[in-house]
């Protein structure tokens, strides 16, 4: 093996080592499934802790503080023999020797597992990449509340209206779950926090656009569920655009799909993921998506030591032609049934294949309204908020974070407040408009 950075210091313990790349809903599912089995676990991760992505909104609307919905990986398998932590990211694999390059050495895998999810897929388009914002990891969720808060701070200062309308005003690319759960919230900061925090401004003037290229919001879920949503989200004032796109954006002006024009500082992309495999695998193994094909028992095509689950995995079959929903659900199915196939291996014992149960989709639209499709059963507003806030509630890592977010949630219910209207960071110099021109003086 050439190993080209130093040394990970992982012991041979003279177990089967597994390697997992990636510790979000997959991969720490995984590493809890595998805490029996008779391995040496090391999970490599650019952070030192899992994230749960779907309240990330709520940290970028000021409605969750960051450590509500974070939690450190040493802490949560502290007590489990058989595993390893890595700080590092995952370069590439050799697939002939068996090892992986990462940013903190090289290390020898026997079973080797990727569950690295997805980054934001921007479609190639640079401009819109280098100045919208996305909301993936925590640290984009506070760079958004910082510009959220700080928007409102300049519009004080604006030199003009279209300036100031420009600070107030927000465009969100994409109608599914994260861009209608987003312009829900900030939909709410305008009804019932701004107006309180900002008296000298005119929040009648702060405007939220979502714009959606298909036939309606959240595509992937009912028509009841979509058309349901967008009533929502109108009675909120949020304007809705069908059937459109955001074909370009500067900082200052989106351009749309038909040359409409509209300017804002503030435009939030979540119009699709993208997986992003490791230098080292076949060109064959990748499909739609850059998702990795993997056969029924989660193998890579073409190799019986190396596995994907969760969103870049793609079981490729005649019902899921495109693979499975990328959702924590089916990452998560798909991590237990691997656990229990690499104990079938150990044991020289035949595989079994995956199976997924599809529990139903659910989005939230601000307090008291939300969406829920569960089979045959689908409902809206105020009975599918609450089960949407226990769904979510239950799948957070951690009592501390359980019963942080719960006091958050109702504190902020019971109040109409919310507490973490912070800006992280120094208002910088370069962040302030530019003063009114004096009017030169009459002759």
């Amino acid at each position: 093996m050439n190993a080209n950075f130093v040394d990970t210091r992982i012991p041979d313990v003279g177990k089967p080592r597994v390697i997992v790349v990636g510790g979000g809903f997959g991969g720490l599912e995984l590493v809890k499934a595998l805490r029996s089995v008779d391995v040496q676990v090391v999970l490599f991760d650019k952070n030192n802790h899992h994230t749960f992505q779907p309240l990330l909104y709520q940290v970028a609307t000021s409605g969750l503080e960051t450590t509500s919905i974070v939690y450190p990986f040493r802490k949560k398998f502290g007590k489990q023999r058989n595993f390893y932590f890595r700080l590092g990211e995952v370069l590439s694999v050799n697939t002939q020797e068996k090892y992986v390059q990462t940013s903190v050495g090289a290390l020898h895998y026997d079973y080797l597992v990727l569950a690295t999810g997805t980054i934001t897929n921007f479609h190639g388009m640079q401009d819109i990449a280098k100045h919208s914002f996305s909301l993936k990891t925590i640290q984009d969720a506070v760079a958004l509340r910082n510009r959220i808060i700080k928007n409102f701070e300049l519009a004080l200062l604006a030199p003009d209206d279209e300036t100031r309308n420009a600070y107030m005003d927000y465009i969100i690319v994409g109608g599914g779950p994260t861009g209608v759960e987003i312009a829900g919230a900030l939909a709410e900061l305008k009804n019932r926090i701004f107006p309180k925090d900002y008296p000298e401004l005119d929040l009648l003037e702060m405007d939220i656009h979502v714009v959606e290229s298909g036939d309606r919001l959240l595509g992937v879920m009912s028509d009841e569920a979509g058309k349901k949503s967008q009533e929502f989200l109108e009675k909120m004032g949020v304007k809705i655009h069908i059937k459109n796109r955001i074909t370009a954006y500067n900082g200052e002006e989106a351009t749309f799909l038909d040359g409409t024009k509209m300017r804002t500082k503030t435009l939030i992309w979540a119009a699709g993921v993208t997986a992003k495999p490791l230098d080292g695998l076949p060109k064959e193994s990748i499909v739609r998506g850059n998702r990795l094909k993997v056969n029924p028992f989660l193998q890579v095509e073409g190799f019986e030591d190396i596995f994907a689950i969760g969103d870049i995995g793609a079981v490729i079959t005649t019902e899921t032609p495109n693979g499975h929903p990328q959702l924590a659900p089916p990452a998560m199915q798909q991590a237990n049934i691997l656990a229990k196939n690499i104990k079938n291996i150990l044991a020289h014992k035949p595989l079994k294949a995956f199976h997924y149960k599809d529990k139903g989709s659910m989005a939230t639209v601000g307090r008291n309204r939300a969406v829920v499709d569960m089979g045959k059963f689908k409902f809206q507003g105020f009975f599918a908020w609450f089960v949407w806030m226990f769904v979510h509630l239950m799948s957070i890592v951690g009592f501390k974070n359980r019963f942080l977010v719960l006091m958050s949630w109702m504190w902020s219910y019971f109040s109409y407040d919310r507490s973490n209207r912070l800006i992280i960071g120094n208002l910088g110099q370069e962040d302030l408009p530019e003063p009114p021109k004096e009017k030169e003086k009459e002759a």
